[in-house]
């Protein structure tokens, strides 16, 4: 950053301003961590294993919400950047230093957390699970990954001439079969537009086994992730592991997007953006299937 130079002035302003008069929050930063998980072995022919989007929970060791599940995160440290933070708490809970990293939400209700005022800024983070080693943090009893469905419905929807009012319930659903967990939340969104301008509120109906305000974090998480896979489309191949089947990420797409889509228009759509390797995938009961990667000009075009 550009050195600002001081007036005299300015600096006697300084010498007598005492910060200490208002109050300020702590900072925190929370990761929505997402990754591709593998169920299990598909029995049809030439398929891949099923796969399933996944989330990583950290389980509380103590208070508050202790034995709850939450986001990795943690609070910032003197000097350093909420993005610094989140890339520490990242590589600290997952073992991965390189990873796609954005900021989709502030979370700032005066309630949120039972310790004080903690506000948080909220990241969404992509990565190949297959290289993460997922630990666990101080404060944390363990850390897991959890598949993710979610189920979306609307449950009203009123417009007038100049106004509109659209409510939207999310299911969330976590599963780890392994440990025997299953939590489910749902969180109710409120769209409001006057004047053609819209404003959105979320409120969580029922948290589940999820602590702080998690749940709503996850949700808007999602829909980052959605948006992003909607609009640009690129933002899955961070889900991706180095090389990989076709079929595997139209899957990844699908899983995201929530919807089938036709195998020749995504394969022409996506042409540009991978590049075939002259590796193969085989299997028991598969024909062995190309593998492919980036086409990294593509990408930085």
């Amino acid at each position: 950053m550009r050195e600002y130079k001081m007036s005299k002035e300015e600096k006697e302003f300084l010498k007598s301003y005492d910060i200490s008069e208002f109050e300020r929050p702590s900072l925190t930063a929370d990761i929505a961590v997402f990754a591709i998980l593998k169920e299990e072995e598909s029995e049809e022919y030439r398929k891949d294993p099923v796969q399933k989007l996944g989330v990583l929970l950290i389980k509380r060791g103590g208070f508050p919400y202790k034995d709850y599940w939450a986001l990795p995160g943690g609070f910032a440290q003197k000097g350093e950047e909420l993005r610094e933070t989140a890339l520490r708490e990242l590589r600290e809970e997952t073992a991965v230093d390189s990873a796609f990293l954005e900021p989709f939400g502030f979370f700032s209700a005066p309630d949120r957390d039972p310790r004080g005022w903690i506000t948080s800024q909220a990241y969404l983070a992509l990565v190949d699970a297959s290289k993460c080693n997922v630990a666990s943090g101080t404060d944390a009893g363990e850390a897991a990954w959890f598949t993710i469905d979610i189920n979306i419905s609307e449950m009203k929807k009123h417009v007038k001439a100049n106004s509109a009012e659209i409510n939207t319930r999310y299911e969330l659903v976590f599963e780890n079969k392994s440990l025997g967990e299953k939590i489910v939340s749902v969180v109710e969104e409120t769209r409001n537009f006057s004047d053609h301008h819209e404003t959105v509120n979320y409120e969580i109906i029922d948290g589940g086994r999820l602590a702080f305000d998690h749940a709503e974090i996850i949700t808007r998480a999602f829909k980052s992730l959605h948006e992003n896979a909607d609009d640009a489309g690129r933002i899955i191949f961070d889900l991706m592991p180095e090389k990989f089947t076709l079929y595997s990420l139209q899957e990844a797409y699908e899983i995201v997007l929530g919807e089938k889509l036709l195998t020749p228009n995504f394969r022409r759509k996506i042409a540009p953006f991978v590049i075939e390797t002259t590796e193969m995938l085989g299997g028991a009961g598969h024909r062995p299937a190309k593998l492919f990667k980036r086409n990294l000009e593509a990408f930085y075009n």
